[in-house]
């Protein structure tokens, strides 16, 4: 190395003198040889070592006391530097090394990495149990699905169904590293989404170092091998398949909701039967719910959802146009809680959708030991929960919806709008119950303000006929009696304006207090009177119309019987004479618990021999609409034949077989 001669304190190196230091003869240069060069790290390591014992050697003689000892310090320094330098650039030299191989490995798998998904044709790699665990763009696009909706998939159900066993078949000999099995191009047929491709199978066995399990390439070729041209145009977005899409699913909604609100889907239990029958004419080909109990769950854990075991198969509907008695019985008589899909439902209270089916036992399994979709011919399937929200439980059910195989599968637009329905259907099956709940409350109610039967009457013959509403109108607030009062008897007929519990509650109170209060008056018009007051003070909101009579006891004769009236805003009762004409006594008065101190219309009437004394309720007035036979409107203005027996579906009160409805004075012995 040469010294700087402009150096302090250093002397042009013609005069230095090495005094006593051996002299070592130097390696020739690598001549011919780049040591910047990565290959030739070994030769400049070599260099650096024999360097290195130079330094050594002039830092020993300087220490020797030579004289140029400060020359000598100087280019011992600038050595040192140098060999700093060199060993620096040795060091990077081989990381470089090192980088440059691993970067090449990197490289190469980038490259088959961009082949992959560069090739024309359709790929696929499954492990040995045919999963699929890669697809090229070129696979997703013939079979119309995303890579990674299909990963993970079983490669076996893109497969046909009949071709499906002789894949399996291949597929094993080629894993059993049989080589003429991959030399033989399998023809078979793929179905997905709705697409049926008849194409040619190539599997080849992958070994891969370092990996434990074997994978297999299978390379999808056409049945007619041909040169594909450049791809065409893609066509212009067309919106009208979603419009349409939309539109049916808007109608199908619509209709559920109208079937379930429908005025007999409340009254009867119908509603279920009936969207189970709306979904099989225009979603699937069998459709099955199961529901649990209607009582709710007894315990707050078991609130959110209904078990399985508590579950009970309600409707089972398979194809029209196929024989499906024998499959219909066998699913009938199959639990719910051996269906391993309605427990998974239940216990999650989210739908589930299989749109190729992989377990043919989601719904159980036939006596013979065989999966019961396959007995139903099943393709796809989907099950959603019905449900309540706000209810407990909130999951009240289970809808499954199947598939033929030759039809469709399911779609996620398909698993949307089932779950919808079974929302629909919950909130359905709901307010059917609560409806039939309140009208059962509202009628245990009426029925006790209803005599099971009218007591003797002495001179006069009693009967009753009381026909229920239907629909809205099935609890009413009408009532009629027959009851002691001091110093006779007494009758009253009468009801609330309004429907159902409410009104069956003023029903019940209006009856009891004209019991009690008739015990201590023998006015009828001062019974109701008080009973005006004690509705006011009440403050119900409703108001009753009723007409009472008291007859005194041992009033009657041969010259007639007299009762004491009182209306309380009601229909005037009519007097059938016994000529057959008909007069109506003068009725009026204000309803009771409209204000108080209100007065009731009194009156006091005779009634002779045969003649027949009839009240009647708002609801037969009500009733005479135009149009209904049997029924005209206004009073009637004579009865030629008075109707002496109860109607079909009315409930009969009477003592010895008098009219329906009347107060008849009997001949006298």
């Amino acid at each position: 190395m040469l010294i700087p001669v402009n150096h302090p304190g250093v002397v042009h190196r013609a005069a230095l003198t090495y005094g006593s230091v051996p002299r070592r003869s130097a390696p020739p240069p690598a001549r011919g040889r780049d040591l910047t060069d990565p290959r030739n790290l070994p030769a400049l390591e070599r260099e650096l070592t024999e360097l290195a014992a130079r330094v050594a050697e002039l830092r020993d003689a300087r220490d020797g006391g030579s004289g140029a000892g400060r020359a000598l310090a100087a280019a011992l320094g600038e050595l040192g530097a140098a060999e700093e330098l060199l060993r620096a650039a040795a060091g990077e030299l081989r990381r470089r090394r090192q980088g440059g191989r691993d970067g090449g490995g990197l490289r190469e798998q980038k490259l088959l990495r961009q082949v992959y998904r560069a090739l024309p044709i359709p790929v696929i790699v499954t492990d040995a149990t045919g999963t699929i665990r890669r697809v090229n763009p070129e696979t997703s696009r013939l079979l119309g699905s995303p890579a990674g909706y299909l990963t993970g998939r079983a490669f076996p159900l893109l497969i046909d169904f009949a071709h499906r066993a002789a894949f399996r078949t291949h597929l094993n000999a080629v894993l059993r590293d049989r080589e003429e099995a991959e030399r033989v191009v399998l023809p078979t047929r793929l179905v997905h989404q709705g697409r049926s491709l008849d194409v040619r199978l190539a599997l080849t066995r992958l070994r891969m170092p370092g990996e434990p399990q074997e994978m297999v390439l299978a390379v999808i070729l056409p049945a007619d091998v041909h040169v594909p041209g450049p791809p065409p145009a893609p066509p212009p977005p067309d919106d009208e398949p979603a419009v349409l899409a939309a539109a049916r699913r808007y109608d199908l909604l619509s209709r559920l909701t109208r079937l379930l609100l429908d005025e007999e889907s409340l009254r009867r239990p119908v509603a279920l039967i009936r969207v189970c029958r709306l979904l099989a004419g225009e979603l699937a080909d069998w459709v099955i719910a199961d529901v649990a109990d209607e009582e709710p769950a007894a315990s707050p854990a078991a609130s959110a959802s209904a078990s399985a075991a508590t579950l009970r198969r309600a409707v089972v509907l398979g194809p029209a146009d196929q024989p499906i008695a024998r499959v219909q019985r066998l699913l009938e008589d199959l639990p719910p809680d051996r269906a391993p899909l309605v427990a998974h439902v239940l216990e999650t209270g989210t739908g589930v959708l299989h749109e190729m089916l992989d377990d043919e036992g989601l719904l159980g399994a036939a006596p013979g030991g065989e999966g019961v979709l396959r007995e139903m011919g099943a393709g796809s399937v989907l099950s959603v929960p019905i449900r309540a929200d706000g209810a407990a439980p909130a999951v009240r059910g289970v809808l499954t919806l199947v598939r033929l195989r030759e039809r469709p599968p399911f779609t996620l637009a398909d698993l949307g709008l089932a779950e919808d329905a079974g929302a629909h259907l919950g909130l359905g099956l709901r307010a059917q119950l609560d409806f039939r709940r309140r009208v059962q409350a509202a009628d245990t109610l009426q029925t006790g303000v209803l005599p099971r039967s009218l007591p003797d009457t002495p001179g006069f013959e009693a009967a009753a006929v009381y026909h229920r509403g239907t629909g809205a109108q099935a609890v009413g607030g009408e009532f009629h009696d027959v009851f002691p009062v001091r110093g006779g008897w007494g009758f009253v007929l009468g009801g609330a304006v309004g429907k159902g519990e409410e009104a069956a509650a003023v029903t019940a109170m209006v009856r009891g207090g004209l019991r009690t209060l008739s015990v201590s008056e023998d006015d009828p018009a001062a019974v109701l009177a008080r009973l005006n007051d004690a509705l006011v003070v009440q403050g119900t909101g409703l108001f009753v119309m009723a007409v009472a009579g008291f007859v005194p006891r041992g009033r009657t004769g041969r010259g007639g019987g007299r009762i004491r009236l009182a209306s309380a805003g009601h229909h005037p009762p009519a007097i059938i004479r016994a000529d057959g004409g008909v007069r109506f006594t003068s009725g009026g008065g204000v309803p009771l618990g409209l204000e108080a101190g209100a007065q009731s219309a009194a009156e006091e009437l005779t009634l002779a021999e045969n003649e027949t004394l009839v009240l009647y309720s708002d609801g037969l007035v009500g009733g005479a609409r135009p149009g209904r036979r049997g029924v005209r409107r206004g009073p009637p203005r004579r009865a030629a034949h008075p109707v002496r027996g109860a109607e079909p579906g009315g409930d009969r009160q009477g003592g010895r077989g008098g009219p329906p409805g009347v107060l008849r004075r009997a001949a006298a012995r």
